[in-house]
């Protein structure tokens, strides 16, 4: 199966950019890749670090358990 790379040779290869969806050169002359700037970075790091990124839960947290279930 032959790789999926639509960019010609000796092109840099255009990604979307996670935060703003505008065009990122995911390339290592591109320091913050995926990203298209270091403003988009920041504001992904941002996000996680505020938590605003969480996975889904199936129960309570351990602190909310009740007698029963411990």
């Amino acid at each position: 199966m032959k790789p999926d790379n639509k960019t010609a040779p000796g092109q840099p290869k255009l990604v979307r950019c996670p935060t703003c969806g505008g065009d990122s050169v995911y390339a290592p002359s591109n320091p913050f890749r995926p990203f298209c700037s270091e403003r988009c970075q920041n504001i992904d790091f941002g996000a996680w670090a505020t938590e605003n990124f969480r996975m889904p839960t199936n129960g309570l947290p351990e602190d909310q358990l009740t007698n029963d279930e411990q």
